[in-house]
């Protein structure tokens, strides 16, 4: 986003982009500065990837939100579009850097605090609904089959493709927002139809269950074919938690917007010649990678993406009556932590000295240095503990990370 803030536009760029008069009437300044800025980042986009044109959207996820990722510069980027700017369309937040509610509790700085409530209220102040989840399609932003949107979290993307159906392209933050403002995105990529089917059959050559063997699968693809699209067959029954599971990891480890699912996705694919078999061998190799030898977590990280209801449901059965042993850390979008609220879930988490987290996740938290090792049952959080916060990691499945908590053992 920081970058976007010294954005020069070219006018010759939408020479070859058929524009509506109202998408004219934005480029030419005539409804205001954020609108003028917004369509200027379309169009250049729209002519880089050769669209002909825009298309109108349903509703955006904004990424680049957390003050951690931000800095001044982004800040002060949003304060300028945000003095005229407003969204048209339903729009919705990714993760901010904590809890805007309960940071304290989380040991964010007030210093950070302020900043990143300035963030928010930039948003705002657009009109955009300050969610702050990975999971948009748990608080109401689920769009549904072959509807045009325009989003920019990794794993929601890979999610929207393949398991709704809806039409997206990874967006960037600074995109994503110009598509909120001006309702459009340009018609390249994920939204055309030629570009959405499957490229390699994937078959699995074992039954996979749990959410960690569903992070591997998604590396394991990854590793193997990279950022092409695979049909995958072989998968009996995955539940939604095990899908946003393998979003988060395939676009984390292999760089694809979408994935096509025998069963699962709704739209229809031409079948690939070219194949590969994932293994029992490719699964737990995937999972040896994303564990550190020895390493003994001194916090237990979940919901990376963010928990739904039903694994709050889990996590409260489990922890009923009994006290962890080990800092845990329950990210969930704050949609869903009322909803556990208003059933008492919530409530029995707590008592056990667990933290609820909502609006954030360990992705975007300012968390360096804090611990030195994370137990997750996610493959995506793996990536980026190493690689942002040099956390040593150890992936387990979600019912074994529970155990840990409470008992210090890998049951």
């Amino acid at each position: 986003m920081p970058a976007l803030s010294v954005f020069h536009f070219k006018t010759d760029w939408c020479e070859n982009m058929d524009l509506t008069s109202q998408e004219k009437e934005m480029l030419d300044g005539k409804r205001g500065h954020a609108a003028k800025k917004s369509m200027e980042i379309l169009v250049a986009l729209g002519a880089i990837f050769g669209a002909a044109r825009l298309v109108p959207v349903k509703s955006v996820q904004i990424a680049g939100v957390s003050y951690d990722n931000l800095g001044d510069a982004g800040l002060e980027y949003l304060e300028s579009l945000s003095k005229d700017g407003k969204v048209t369309v339903k729009t919705t937040l990714n993760p901010a850097g904590m809890d805007l509610e309960n940071y304290k509790s989380l040991g964010i700085s007030e210093d950070f605090a302020i900043k990143q409530k300035e963030v928010i209220s930039a948003f705002v102040k657009m009109g955009v609904d300050a969610s702050c989840t990975c999971t948009p399609y748990y608080v109401g932003n689920k769009p549904g089959l072959g509807e045009h949107v325009a989003w920019s979290e990794s794993s929601a993307v890979a999610y929207a493709n393949s398991v709704l159906g809806a039409r997206t392209n990874r967006e960037g933050g600074p995109s994503a927002l110009a598509a909120a403002i001006c309702g459009r995105t340009p018609m390249y990529g994920m939204h055309l139809a030629e570009n959405r089917q499957a490229q390699v059959v994937v078959k699995l050559g074992r039954a996979i269950k749990t959410t960690a063997e569903f992070g591997a699968l998604g590396k394991a693809i990854g590793d193997k074919i990279g950022n092409k699209i695979p049909l995958i067959v072989g998968v009996k029954k995955p539940g939604g938690e095990c899908l946003k599971s393998l979003s988060a990891s395939i676009a984390t480890y292999g760089g694809t917007s979408m994935f096509h699912m025998e069963g699962v996705t709704p739209e229809k694919t031409i079948v690939p010649k070219a194949g590969i078999i994932i293994t029992e061998k490719d699964i737990a190799a995937a999972l040896a990678s994303m564990n550190d030898d020895g390493a003994e977590p001194d916090l237990i990280a979940l919901g990376c993406p963010h928990l739904s209801l039903g694994e709050m449901e889990k996590i409260s059965s489990v922890f009923a009556g009994k006290k962890v042993v080990v800092e845990t850390w329950l990210c969930v979008s704050r949609g869903v932590y009322k909803q556990a609220c208003e059933l008492g879930i919530a409530e029995a988490i707590t008592a056990s000295g667990a933290k609820i987290a909502c609006d954030t996740c360990m992705v975007v938290a300012p968390v360096a240095g804090r611990w030195k090792c994370v137990g997750t049952d996610s493959a995506k959080s793996c990536y980026y503990s190493r690689a942002k916060n040099k956390f040593k990691v150890r992936v387990a499945s979600f019912d074994a990370c529970l155990s840990y908590a409470i008992s210090k053992r890998w049951d």
